[in-house]
C-alpha cells in the first residue's frame, strides 16, 4: 500500500507529536509513524521540567490549558552541598520561570489534540526503513498487521530517538558522532507522596548525586547516582529512601515522605551529538540527534527547540519558497545543542562524584559551589541556562 505527504515524520513522542501539530497548524501535510503502541509511548517516564521554548510551542498550538492548570511554575532550584543549601532564583535572575509538567502529560495533551485535530499518526509500524534520502523523492517502508506500506514524501523528518533507523540511514562518510559516555547510573523512583521541597535539589554528597524532583504536589520523583552494575534488586525501597534522606542534607531528608515505588529503574548517562542534523531530505531532531545526561532538565527542551528551528525551515520551504531555509537549520540547531551540552555537562561535573576522583577534584568542586554562592555573575549564568538559551 502507497501513501504520499509532504512530510513523513518517524517517531511520535514529544519531537515528533510536536512537529506534526506545528505544520498541521500551518497546512501542511504530515504522517507520523510510530514502532510503539499509544500506551508504550505514554508509559515512559521521562522529563519533568519545561523551559519556556517548550511551554510557548504548546502555548502557540493552543494546547497549553491543561499545563497552566495542572502544572507547577518555579522560580528557582537549589544545589546541595552538605548542610549548605544555595539557591539560583531564576526569576529575579532572568524574569522568567520553569514549569514542572511531565512529559508523559505533554505527550497525553498531543495525542489527543491529534485525534481532534485529524494528525495522522499509525502505531505498532515495524521494519521501518528509509530510501533515497539524497534524492528528492525520498521514501520510507514499514509493516503493520503483516501488509508492506510505503510512504513518499517531500521530506522525512526523524524523531525516533537514540535508537531509531533515522540517524543510521546517514552515511557514515557524512555523519560523526561525538559521545562521552560517565561511569555511574541514575536510580530513579516515581511516588506517590508529597515532594519534599517545593523547589528542586541537586545535592553533591560523598556518597555521590542526588536528586529531589516532582511531578505534580502529589507526586515525586527522586534519583541517586549508582554505580553501573547495580541492579534494582540492590535496592528495596527502604534503602533507597534511607539513602535520600542521607544525601539530600538535614532538612530536605527530614522531609520526606516515603511510600511504595510506582517506578524505579536504573538509566545510563551519557552525553552525545551527531553532526550534521541534515543530510539531502532527511532531517533529524531530538535524541535522534542528541543526547543529554538529565542533570541540566535539557533533553525534552532541546528536543523542543530543534521543533521550533525544524517547523519554520519546513513551513519557510513550503510556505513561502525559501530555498535556505532547509539548508541552516542544522547549524542553527546544532549552536544551540552545543551549548545546552556544556551546561548538562558541566553540572554533572560539578554535582556528581566520579570513581578515581581526588582530593582536588573535590577541592575543585567546593571550590566552584563557594564561587556560585558568593556570585550573583555564576548564578545568573547558570540561571540563564537552566530556563533556557534563546533560540
Amino acid at each position: 500500500m502507497k501513501a504520499r505527504t509532504q512530510v513523513a515524520i518517524i517517531g511520535a513522542g514529544p519531537a515528533g507529536l510536536l512537529l506534526g501539530h506545528l505544520l498541521r497548524a500551518e497546512g501542511i501535510d504530515a504522517v507520523i509513524v510510530e514502532r510503539a503502541s499509544p500506551d508504550y509511548v505514554l508509559g515512559r517516564i521521562r522529563a519533568g521540567v519545561l523551559e519556556r521554548t517548550a511551554t510557548d510551542l504548546l502555548d502557540r498550538l493552543g494546547l497549553g490549558e491543561r499545563m497552566h492548570a495542572e502544572g507547577l511554575p518555579h522560580d528557582g532550584f537549589n544545589l546541595a552541598d552538605g548542610e549548605r543549601l544555595i539557591r539560583i532564583d531564576i526569576q529575579k535572575l532572568t524574569g522568567k520561570q520553569v514549569m514542572v509538567y511531565g512529559q508523559t502529560e505533554v505527550t497525553r495533551d498531543l495525542m489527543a489534540a491529534a485525534q481532534a485535530r485529524g494528525l495522522e499518526i499509525i502505531y505498532e509500524a515495524a521494519d521501518v526503513a528509509l530510501h533515497d534520502i539524497e534524492s528528492d523523492r525520498p521514501y520510507l517502508t514499514y509493516t503493520k498487521d503483516g501488509a508492506s506500506h510505503t510512504i513518499e514524501a517531500a521530506f522525512i523528518c526523524g524523531c525516533d530517538g537514540f535508537h531509531g533507523p533515522s540517524r543510521q540511514a546517514i552515511p557514515s562518510s557524512v555523519g560523526r558522532g561525538f559521545e562521552k559516555v560517565y561511569p555511574f547510573g541514575w536510580l530513579g523512583i516515581l511516588a506517590d507522596v508529597p515532594p519534599c521541597n517545593h523547589e528542586l535539589i541537586y545535592a553533591n554528597h560523598e556518597n555521590g548525586f542526588a536528586l529531589a524532583s516532582m511531578r505534580s504536589a502529589t507526586r515525586s520523583r527522586y534519583y541517586i547516582q549508582v554505580p553501573l552494575d547495580d541492579q534494582i534488586e540492590d535496592w528495596p525501597d527502604d534503602r533507597l529512601w534511607d539513602e535520600l534522606a542521607l544525601r539530600l542534607g538535614p532538612e530536605a531528608g527530614a522531609n520526606i515522605t516515603r511510600g511504595p515505588a510506582m517506578e524505579k529503574s536504573i538509566a545510563p548517562l551519557r552525553s552525545f551529538v551527531f553532526e550534521p542534523m541534515r543530510h539531502g531530505r532527511l532531517l533529524l531532531a531530538g535524541d535522534a540527534a542528541h543526547i543529554v545526561p538529565p542533570t541540566g532538565a535539557k533533553g525534552l527542551n532541546l528536543a523542543a527547540s530543534d521543533v521550533a528551528y525544524l517547523s519554520d525551515a519546513l513551513i519557510g520551504h513550503f510556505k513561502r519558497s525559501d530555498q535556505d531555509a532547509i539548508g541552516g537549520y542544522s547549524a542553527k540547531a546544532l549552536a544551540r545543542v552545543w551549548k545546552s551540552e556544556r551546561f548538562s555537562w558541566q553540572l554533572t561535573l560539578l554535582m556528581h562524584r566520579f570513581p578515581n576522583t581526588d582530593i582536588f577534584d573535590r577541592r575543585m568542586q567546593i571550590a566552584d559551589l563557594d564561587y556560585i554562592a558568593s556570585s550573583i555573575a555564576a548564578q545568573t549564568s547558570i540561571a540563564e541556562n537552566y530556563v533556557g538559551l534563546p533560540l
